[in-house]
């Protein structure tokens, strides 16, 4: 059997994302209300038990002189996922190199996933979710903005059903 050789072939992909995606940024000509993108599904690998998490992550900003193409949105959170890691670092990862690169006013992560440690082993609770969340800039300084992003998100979940 090859199973020892695909499953290091597999790990060894897994954990070298190679270089970080591009975005596409555009002026935002005097834009200067949230943008959130939600229910961007992704699976990482937890680095404590080697098991899969999965969910969904909703990433928000306030421009202050450039928005990004929302495709971007889903590359970068699928670039980051793809590691070993725990949750918590997977949305800072997300939260930093957005914050990098656009430079804007907020930035906000939030996500929200079942990890296969909780279902399979230990506690052996199927269904769980555990949310984390990032907030830089004026969604962390400013409890208005906290508060808006937080509602829009409710807004961007509740509307899917």
């Amino acid at each position: 059997m090859r199973t020892p050789e695909r499953v290091a072939a597999f790990y060894g992909k897994w954990i070298t994302t190679g270089d970080h995606p591009p975005l596409t940024t555009f002026a935002a000509e005097n834009y200067d209300e949230v943008v959130i993108s939600g229910g961007l599904s992704f699976h990482s690998m937890c680095a404590h038990h080697m098991l899969p998490f999965f969910g969904h992550a909703t990433v928000g900003y306030l421009p202050s002189d450039r928005i990004v193409g929302l495709s971007k949105l889903a590359r970068v959170v699928d670039h980051f996922a793809h590691r070993l890691q725990t949750q918590e670092q997977l949305g800072k990862n997300i939260a930093s190199f957005l914050q990098r690169e656009l430079s804007p006013r907020g930035l906000a992560v939030v996500l929200s996933a079942e990890h296969l440690c909780m279902s399979m082993r230990g506690v052996q609770k199927p269904g769980h979710t555990t949310v984390t969340s990032v907030m830089m800039g004026s969604f962390r300084e400013d409890a208005a903005a906290r508060a808006e992003f937080l509602a829009l998100t409710r807004f961007a979940s509740e509307s899917k059903r």
